[in-house]
């Protein structure tokens, strides 16, 4: 299809400072045979509408147990939200039965999983899938071929070409890059007002990775949807992201706007991940590497989680966990440090 057989795109939606999701004091917990696992302990941060937000940090931080959390859909039985707010549009999904909740998950909030192959029932076509996460989600009631072109769309939306032959696909006849593609049809086909995105570049190899970051990026653009990116990836944070929130062993230890991250890092942990990003201009012998790993969630010991691997650790550090303080334009982070720098904050 050449440019001028392209069907009119809609105009790009401004940024606003109306926030469409505000997560206040969350907690995730899991009852496991070893003990209380806090993944989520008291999270708070916001999301305005058309903006992308980055929630970055290692592997087991608390991410994406962040993410299902959004979605109300701990793993059970041992996850748990068991405190906070999750105000969506101006509702508290939390205070929502399932009923009402299903009307929301689809239709409000989506997700694409990290894993395509995963996400994807190997016996039903393309079309099969997608029809029904139109028709699960939509509040409005549409007939059959009405439901057909809302998912012929969602592939067009998504770049899949001949999407009208597509739909009578299998996954296993499928790339894995088209099937990342198809995922996201699927997430964005009942137009939500917020898409997380879980590490949505992982199972991609490098020539595609960003090819699917621009077209996230168009289709925000197009409808004005706010993503969440979980990813450990300063890259796409970077390249994707207006704001920024690090996690360390399931608790938010600093967040601000991308520029503010990366240029001045409040937090010992945010500084100790950003020198572990190889420079290219750089020649160095030996790549930089935190040291130690993240605590077990179940037995924390008190004072900061990050003590045990921060170089600039005093014994206060040990004994006590330290207030958020708030720096120059929403700019925020719980280190002792900041102590006399910045304000401490009264939530």
């Amino acid at each position: 299809m050449t440019n001028a057989q392209a069907p009119q795109a809609e105009q790009p939606k401004q940024k606003s400072d109306r926030r469409v999701l505000e997560v206040k004091n969350l907690k995730t917990y899991l009852y496991t045979r070893w003990g209380t696992t806090q993944a989520v302990d008291d999270i708070s941060f916001y999301l305005n509408e058309g903006e992308s937000l980055g929630i970055v940090g290692e592997s087991g931080c608390g991410k994406s147990m962040t993410a299902v959390s959004l979605m109300r859909l701990p793993p059970r039985p041992a996850g748990r939200i068991i405190a906070g707010e999750i105000i969506l549009d101006g509702t508290d999904i939390l205070q929502l039965n399932e009923e009402e909740m299903r009307t929301f998950r689809g239709n409000k909030i989506s997700m694409i999983l990290q894993d395509p192959h995963a996400s994807l029932n190997p016996v039903f076509t393309v079309g099969n899938q997608l029809m029904e996460a139109v028709t699960t989600h939509l509040k409005e009631k549409l007939n059959k071929p009405q439901v057909i072109d809302r998912a012929v769309d969602a592939l067009r939306m998504v770049q899949v070409a001949a999407p009208e032959r597509r739909m009578h696909d299998y996954p296993h006849q499928m790339s894995g890059g088209m099937k990342q593609r198809v995922v996201g049809a699927m997430a964005i086909a009942s137009r939500p007002k917020v898409l997380i995105a879980d590490e949505p570049t992982t199972a991609l190899d490098v020539t595609i990775q960003a090819q699917y970051l621009r077209l996230l990026r168009r289709i925000q653009e197009e409808t004005g949807v706010s993503i969440i990116f979980i990813t450990h990836d300063f890259g796409v944070v970077a390249k994707m992201c207006d704001r920024a929130v690090v996690m360390y062993a399931g608790k938010i230890v600093e967040q601000g706007t991308t520029r503010q991250l990366f240029n001045n890092p409040a937090h010992p942990y945010t500084q100790a991940l950003m020198a572990s990003v190889p420079k290219m201009e750089e020649h160095v012998e030996k790549l930089y590497s935190i040291e130690g790993s993240p605590p077990t969630l179940y037995n924390l010991k008190p004072g900061c989680r990050f003590a045990a691997r921060c170089p600039l650790v005093d014994d206060r550090c040990r004994t006590e966990y330290p207030p958020d303080y708030n720096g120059p334009d929403g700019h925020t982070a719980a280190c002792w440090r900041l102590e006399g720098k910045w304000q401490p904050s009264l939530s």
